[in-house]
């Protein structure tokens, strides 16, 4: 294999770019599930939170079934083609969006957009490595990765909130359209390397290849650990998503800015979270990030089942989105301290299909029990599922001592 000079991180043109692709696609992407939801209670009203949960349910269809498939093929694919493909096609879906009149234009648009994503993802993920073949540059890169999704979080809620007082939110699915034009055009201008090829590119592409992963995945203790954790994690994203237009609409009378202020304080307790992780990793270990995630969490549902005003409710949606982050900002670190350089990509598109089946479950007990027992009774039922996956959690723990 050719040799790899190790460059400075900010003067690696091609992790520069891979990192500003993703940060102008999240940012695209977050100002989607903002004017999503705001979409989906002009179409629907009160019934929003059922549409926001079945549309997300495919968004983690595509996920679950497409994820693994792209992972087993990731060192086949010619990545950087592959990933300009999906953003070229993801923007022509966000492009047509402000045009749909009926919910179920809605659900196939995301579930197309989303069959991109779910192909998207790992190998973006796999590629990091090869562009950062520099271990601590590397462990910095998937904390900066991670922080970029939690700026997403606040910075797009809040732009969003500043664009909705000039332009309708419909205008704004042609800005998400922009932005993957322009992430695709910086995955175009990437020279990823070619890592070694492994016996493993001369087996056949089968389902038990594709299953190699979530079995070995699953095989190992501190990952089973962050899967369980991974349940609160999904619970607190699926009602912040599914439920917060709602609330604010119905319960606390708000409006479109004030909605997408509230997701972006969601994303203020994450980023505060993200950018104090590496010199908190450093002292205690993810497996503690993760415990105080969970009780977070937890403290943060049954806050929201009382029915707080803005001021508790504020305070609801910092906490989730600490709580959040407490969980996925280590669990980089966690896969790959538990995998070999060849497996990585094969254990992160695991690790993206085995939690995005908690997603799966979570947006539709989200959405079915808002519909049917109202907002309030939902964020104590999500409360209970995240005291089952903090109780999985410890379960796990303590077979490991």
């Amino acid at each position: 294999m050719d040799q790899v000079i190790t460059l400075p991180m900010w003067k690696n043109k091609n992790y520069v770019r891979l990192l500003s692709a993703q940060v102008i696609s999240l940012m695209g992407t977050g100002i989607s599930s903002v004017c999503l939801a705001l979409f989906a209670y002009q179409l629907a009203g009160k019934d929003a939170s059922m549409v926001l949960s079945i549309a997300f349910a495919l968004k983690m269809l595509a996920y679950i079934g497409l994820a693994p498939l792209f992972g087993a093929m990731a060192s086949r694919l010619p990545k950087q083609k592959v990933m300009f493909f999906l953003d070229i096609v993801r923007a022509l879906m966000f492009a047509y969006l402000p045009f749909v009149t009926q919910v179920w234009e809605i659900y196939i648009l995301i579930f197309v957009i989303n069959a991109c994503s779910a192909g998207f993802t790992p190998l973006f993920q796999s590629s990091l490595p090869q562009v950062l073949p520099n271990k601590d540059q590397y462990t910095k890169a998937l904390s900066l990765s991670r922080q970029a999704y939690d700026l997403e979080l606040i910075f797009s809620p809040l732009l969003t909130a500043l664009l909705l007082g000039i332009v309708s939110f419909k205008f704004l699915f042609w800005i998400d359209s922009i932005s993957f034009l322009l992430s695709g055009a910086l995955i175009f201008l990437c020279v990823i390397p070619n890592m070694k090829l492994t016996q493993s590119l001369d087996k056949k592409l089968s389902w038990s290849h594709i299953k190699y992963g979530i079995q070995s995945y699953l095989k190992v203790p501190s990952l089973r650990s962050l899967w369980y954790a991974y349940l609160a994690a999904a619970s607190a994203s699926a009602m912040v998503i599914v439920n917060t237009v709602v609330y604010v609409r119905d319960v606390l009378s708000g409006n479109d800015t004030q909605t997408a202020l509230a997701m972006g304080l969601v994303g203020l307790g994450s980023i505060f979270i993200a950018f104090n992780s590496p010199k908190w990793l450093k002292r205690y270990s993810p497996s503690q990030f993760n415990l105080m995630g969970l009780l977070i969490i937890c403290l943060a549902f049954f806050l929201g089942a009382w029915t707080p005003p803005w001021f508790g409710f504020s305070l609801m949606c910092i906490a989730l989105g600490v709580g959040m982050s407490c969980i996925q900002t280590p669990a980089g670190l966690t896969i790959t301290q538990a995998c070999t350089d060849e497996d990585t990509s094969v254990f992160f598109s695991a690790h993206f299909s085995l939690t995005h089946f908690w997603w799966l479950i979570t947006y539709i007990i989200a959405g079915v029990s808002a519909q049917y027992l109202g907002v309030v009774q939902a964020y104590f039922i999500m409360g209970l599922i995240s005291l089952i996956s903090l109780g999985l959690y410890l379960w796990e723990q303590s077979n490991q001592k």
